[in-house]
């Protein structure tokens, strides 16, 4: 299977560089994942295609402001770090730009000395392990200091962090927003659970690696990054119960879908659960408990178009993504959605 396959061309101008004043206002392209059949509604009408029976498994894991500038001690040089992974007594790996300016014994001060992090080691793929130092509280410093880890292909400063922010995210942890879910206000999850709807909780925090581009041709031989998952009891119960009764389990979301992909025994049951999963999902992959997917527009040759691909068929989804780049559709994490049924 040739990454090629997975092409199609996107104008620069319909990469989303803002959100929406309103996040349920955004465009829905409803498509039929056996016919290839397509509806354009809007967002907030996404509930008509919800029935009683259903079940909705929502990713709540929270962006951190991961993105930190500091200076180099002695030089004053400027350096950025990305926090990826927290390992433990308060160090963290890190991408660090320039990379070259941060050796191990280097340290760096961010905001005036309320934060410093001294380089430790240099390990995989060139990241930096960093050992901070602070007084008072990780997060509260962090929250000051930090910025939003938006993707490389948003160009705008973000006015508002938290719209870069699910509105049920809870748990700290992720370097990206699991981006389907931002569409979804509060009276909007209101309604749908008073349809009759469940709502699922599970958590995965999304690592960097899901803008990490395929670099080699056959589909197969890529390596996916790991990131942690956890499915409690009660979700899994809900998602478990909704298959018993003959509802359709809808993921939220790619990471949504990995998560409980992941978390499955082969005959598609749920029970509490917590790990690291590097599960990569591509055409000829047989779901084991995802019936129906909301999803955002993904890049051209990446790892979540091959999942939606496995889906509903590589045809099918190309044909979806000409008729959205046709009708203007808004692409990637700002962008309009995708509910594949």
């Amino acid at each position: 299977m040739d990454v090629k396959d997975f092409y199609y061309d996107l104008p620069q101008e319909l990469i989303a560089q803002d959100p929406l004043e309103d996040r349920s206002s955004s465009r829905l392209l409803v498509l039929n994942k056996e016919t290839g059949e397509m509806e354009h509604t809007n967002f907030k009408h996404i509930i008509d295609y919800l029935n009683p029976e259903d079940c909705l498994v929502l990713n709540n894991t929270k962006v951190i402001p991961a993105r930190l500038f500091g200076e180099k001690e002695g030089t004053q040089a400027k350096i950025e770090i990305l926090l990826l992974k927290r390992k433990e007594n308060d160090i963290w790996e890190t991408l660090v730009k320039p990379g070259k300016k941060a050796k191990p014994g280097t340290k760096i001060i961010f905001g005036q000395g309320l934060l410093v992090g001294e380089v430790l080691e240099v390990v995989e793929d060139g990241n930096r392990l960093i050992q901070f130092s602070y007084e008072g509280i990780f997060e509260e410093i962090l929250d000051r200091l930090g910025q939003m880890p938006l993707p490389p292909y948003i160009t705008h400063q973000l006015k508002d962090k938290n719209r870069y922010q699910t509105v049920y995210a809870k748990h700290d942890g992720s370097a990206a927003a699991p981006t389907a879910g931002l569409h979804f206000t509060p009276e909007l999850l209101e309604q749908i659970k008073a349809k009759g709807i469940r709502i699922a909780e599970v958590t995965l925090h999304v690592g960097l690696g899901t803008f990490r581009p395929v670099k080699v041709e056959n589909v197969q031989e890529h390596h996916m990054h790991s990131e942690f998952y956890m499915v409690t009891q009660e979700a899994a119960d809900i998602i478990n119960e909704t298959k018993k009764k003959g509802g359709r389990v809808i993921c939220v979301g790619t990471t949504s879908c990995r998560t409980i992909e992941s978390a499955a025994a082969e005959d598609g049951t749920l029970r509490e659960c917590s790990g690291w999963t590097d599960i990569f999902i591509y055409p000829g992959y047989q779901f084991k408990v995802l019936d129906a997917l909301v999803t955002n527009f993904h890049l051209p040759e990446s790892t979540l178009v091959m999942l939606v691909s496995a889906l509903a068929s590589r045809e099918n989804i190309m044909n979806a993504y000409e008729t959205a780049v046709k009708e203007k559709y808004r692409f990637f994490s700002f962008g309009d959605a995708m509910f594949i049924k």
